[in-house]
């Protein structure tokens, strides 16, 4: 049941990033792409469910220089599904998976 639920969160927080896109369809296919690599590698890694229930401290997984996500971040950054997928659409550079 809690992965049902991980997966239709995740599903509602691509389409709200979608919709937030801008309006050409280049940029939001791109943001698109690069948010289902985000989600595919949170479902590689057995963080979906977390990551669908605030539960990541995303500050973790940070490192400006390594990556995979190339920012620096204060320990304790916990972040909704729908801000990491939105931050997919308008910072893509930020993650490795988007390069």
């Amino acid at each position: 049941m809690f992965r049902k639920i991980a997966v239709v969160t995740a599903a509602a927080a691509l389409g709200v990033g979608l919709a937030a896109g801008p309006a050409s369809a280049a940029p939001a296919n791109a943001g698109a792409t690069c948010s289902q690599a985000g989600i595919s590698t949170l479902k590689t890694l057995g963080l979906l469910q977390a990551a669908a229930q605030k539960k990541i401290d995303y500050s973790t997984l940070a490192d400006p220089v390594s990556g995979p996500i190339f920012a620096e971040l204060p320990a304790g950054t916990y972040l909704s599904l729908g801000q990491v997928v939105k931050l997919h659409h308008t910072d893509p550079e930020l993650f490795a998976w988007c390069r």
